[in-house]
């Protein structure tokens, strides 16, 4: 078997390797995946010991160390870092899945396969990581650790340049500038221009006459002060000539650094929505049971108001940025994108949240973003607006689990108060909790001193609270639609099991102590029965 059988052979053994490739991917979102749950302790991790190494060292500079220091920089230190420049070297393609793409392609072209292109192809690649700025910068961070050369130790640098990787706010510093490298590269031509005219000006006229400058390098060094505005003062022209350029070039500066200022602020004003909103969903991917409200309209503002005054998360979805704009001054987390669109749930976990609520003020709108929504969970709940009550089947279709009609309970409480309008304003100060009174829901939890208990045991009166019904839970039922069911005013032989949900009116404070009994003493039976 020939070197070329035998590469083949080790990339097809490791294609088809499962933990080879389980073990690559982990070490791939440790060190790049920033959604990866660990990666943010390894960061940590490796901050830590930059911080160290570099105090160690410029400790090391005018004192001596104690030894165990000394290992634990050049040994520790240096040995974690070599390890994570190999890793990063071996995470940053598959050299298997080269060698395969050649042999097939040499299978489908019917010729010779060609071991040396195929090592060309991977030296390419490896190179192409080795000479990145980052991975020079890796690679330079491990030098101080050599004492025997102490102008290695200038490289200390490095490993405070190190830390670009591990600070997201740095690293999305240096991509915003990234984005305008052409405009900046511009001014970067224009400041050497300037300067390389300016030091050869300077340098003519005062070099006989200055003592202070003595080379074409101090002439330099003065016209990058003076270009900066900085202006330092140890060199001073002192010929109406070399006075004249620095006139001018004072000007020229200031010119240049309100260019270099409005570059910079443009760059910021593009890529300013998407940092935020990076930051936002990185936010909301730490979530658990959190809401989603697409669409913020005045039914939307009052759930979110609600939301906010219960402490519980939600994230608003809004295609307009205006009034993105409004929802994020009023402190919540609000994303510009079109929920009718794949890609306005392509970050955003569905598992996670606790319902999708769709709140545009358009029918078809929310038809397609129940169909979007369902296009990536088959389990999210979804409670959907509909202003037309013919559009009722067609969300339904479209995977909506609760709809709600507010022109029909408007028209109802509408023809109502007519009738009843004291009765109607106590239950619409309950429903929007107005004097601190709301009606609510308390779910049943294993092992509370609800679960097993009939009606007739528990002291509502006592809570200072009404039970209104309870809701039990069906889950043989044939749909969605049947699957909840509602006692109204229950015996009090009535049995309490875990999973049902009671109904219940009271003062804020009552229902949240009421709450706050039955997880105590479900928590509390449990450990007993640990």
């Amino acid at each position: 078997m020939n070197a070329a059988q035998l590469l083949i052979k080790l990339a097809f053994l490791v294609d088809n390797s499962l933990r080879y490739q389980r073990i690559k991917r982990f070490f791939r979102n440790l060190l790049e995946n920033d959604d990866y749950p660990y990666k943010k302790y390894f960061d940590y991790f490796m901050i830590f010991l930059i911080l160290t190494s570099v105090v160690i060292i410029i400790e090391e500079v005018k004192t001596s160390i104690a030894k165990w220091l000394y290992y634990y920089d050049v040994y520790f230190v240096t040995g974690v870092f070599i390890i994570e420049y190999l890793l990063r070297l071996w995470v940053y393609n598959d050299v298997h899945k080269i060698i395969i793409a050649e042999y097939e392609e040499s299978l489908f072209l019917e010729r010779p396969f060609d071991l040396r292109r195929v090592l060309k192809d991977i030296a390419k690649k490896k190179l192409e990581y080795i000479l990145s700025p980052l991975a020079i910068i890796d690679l330079l961070a491990i030098l101080p650790s050599y004492r025997e050369l102490r102008i290695l130790r200038i490289f200390v640098l490095f490993r405070v340049f190190k830390l670009l990787r591990y600070s997201q706010n740095i690293t999305h510093f240096f991509q915003v500038l990234a984005s305008k490298k052409i405009e900046l590269f511009t001014l970067l031509m224009l400041v050497a221009f300037t300067i390389l005219v300016a030091g050869i000006s300077i340098y003519v006229f005062e070099e006989h006459a200055n003592p202070h400058i003595n080379t074409l390098y101090d002439a330099f060094y003065w016209a990058l002060v003076t270009i900066s505005t900085v202006g330092y003062g140890d060199i001073s022209p002192v010929t109406h000539e070399g006075r004249t350029i620095t006139m001018i070039i004072i000007l020229v500066g200031v010119g240049l650094i309100s260019f270099a200022t409005s570059i910079i602020v443009s760059a910021f004003s593009e890529k300013l929505n998407e940092i935020r909103e990076n930051r936002i969903l990185h936010t909301v991917k730490k979530l658990d049971d959190f809401y989603v409200i697409c669409g913020f309209t005045n039914m939307a503002k009052l759930v979110a108001k609600r939301f906010k005054r219960e402490g519980v998360d939600f994230l608003i979805i809004d295609s307009d940025p205006t009034v993105v704009q409004e929802a994020l001054n009023m402190g919540y987390l609000a994303i510009c994108e079109d929920a009718t669109q794949k890609e306005a749930f392509r970050h955003i976990n569905l598992d996670n949240t606790k319902a999708v609520m769709t709140l545009t003020n358009s029918d078809m709108h929310n038809i397609y973003i129940c169909l979007n929504v369902r296009s990536f969970s088959k389990e999210c709940f979804i409670i959907s607006r509909a202003v037309d009550y013919t559009s009722h089947k067609k969300l339904k279709l479209a995977g909506a689990n609760y709809i709600i009609s507010p022109y029909t309970t408007a028209g109802f409480f509408a023809a109502k108060i007519i009738d009843e309008p004291i009765a109607i304003e106590a239950v619409n100060d309950i429903l929007i909790a107005r004097k601190n009174a709301l009606c609510e829901q308390v779910e049943i939890l294993k092992d509370s001193f609800l679960d097993g208990a009939q009606v007739g045991d528990i002291d509502f009166d006592r809570y200072k609270l009404i039970l209104l019904g309870i809701v039990y839970k069906d889950e043989l039922a044939p749909s969605e639609e049947f699957r909840y069911k509602f006692t109204f005013n229950p015996d009090e032989e009535t049995p309490l099991k875990a999973g049902n949900i009671l109904v219940v009116m009271g003062y804020t404070v009552s229902i949240a102590h009421f709450k706050s009994r039955v997880i105590e003493s479900s928590l509390k039976h449990g450990k007993k029965k640990a």
